[in-house]
């Protein structure tokens, strides 16, 4: 996928975020985030997006803090909400291709980083209003969801800090059925390394197939895995160990 449509998707997304937060109301619980109310989800999101924001718009070459939680609530809060993502929409389209400033995974340039992660951030804290909501979240394109899979098995646990790890060497394969993406996730005591493309027919100990919308936010944990083969005791060391943490 390219920027613009990175930054697309992202402006949308953080519409229907808005609109499904709005509806449920600030005291309701998320479900696919135990604990949260949906201002937990409101704030958190509307601090990540200013947080991107400084980068791209200040150039930061290090990394820099968040600006912390708002104490606002209710309409308050969702004014601040939409003005922060109006601004990280508006200063991602409107940056440079050569925009030089921190990032933190791998990807062709910094803008391309912060408009891919910006986006997927969003779309995943979308799906949370949502559920909040009772509802089943909106799907998102196939190419979209591949490219998210990509971004968490390749770029988040492609890094020490991940603690996807077993103790004896396992093999879990991740296989999008109606995409020609296939990934080979081989874990030991060490940090898990994800081969793309790797050829479907090799022992592994256990795939988690589906279409590509449903793996993407199963592997995030925000809905159950489409298809299990194998030992399922995998993909239950995925669930317990693989999430993301802030900070």
């Amino acid at each position: 996928m390219e920027i613009p449509e990175f930054v697309e998707t992202l402006d949308q997304e953080g519409r229907s975020l808005a609109a499904a937060a709005e509806q449920a109301g600030p005291d309701v619980k998320v479900a696919t985030c135990p604990g949260w109310q949906v201002r937990d989800l409101v704030r958190h999101t509307g601090m990540v997006h200013r947080w991107a924001t400084a980068f791209v718009a200040e150039g930061y070459p290090t990394y820099h803090p968040d600006g912390g939680l708002p104490e606002l609530d209710g309409a308050e809060l969702l004014a601040w909400f939409r003005d922060g993502h109006r601004r990280l929409v508006d200063t991602l389209a409107a940056a440079p291709p050569d925009l030089s400033c921190w990032s933190f995974l791998p990807a062709p340039s910094p803008l391309a980083f912060w408009a891919r992660r910006q986006a997927h951030e969003t779309t995943m804290h979308r799906v949370d209003a949502q559920s909040a909501l009772g509802e089943t979240p909106d799907t998102v394109t196939r190419g979209f969801a591949v490219d998210g899979i990509h971004e968490l098995l390749r770029g988040f646990h492609g890094r020490p800090r991940s603690q996807v790890r077993s103790r004896t060497p396992r093999v879990l394969r991740v296989r999008a059925t109606d995409a020609d993406a296939v990934w080979t996730v081989r874990l030991s005591p060490e940090p898990p390394v994800s081969e793309w493309g790797v050829a479907a027919g090799g022992d592994v100990d256990c795939e988690l197939a589906g279409p590509a919308a449903r793996l993407y936010l199963a592997l995030w944990n925000r809905l159950p895995f489409p298809d299990l083969t194998g030992d399922a005791s995998l993909a239950a060391l995925w669930r317990e160990k693989s999430g993301i943490t802030w900070g």
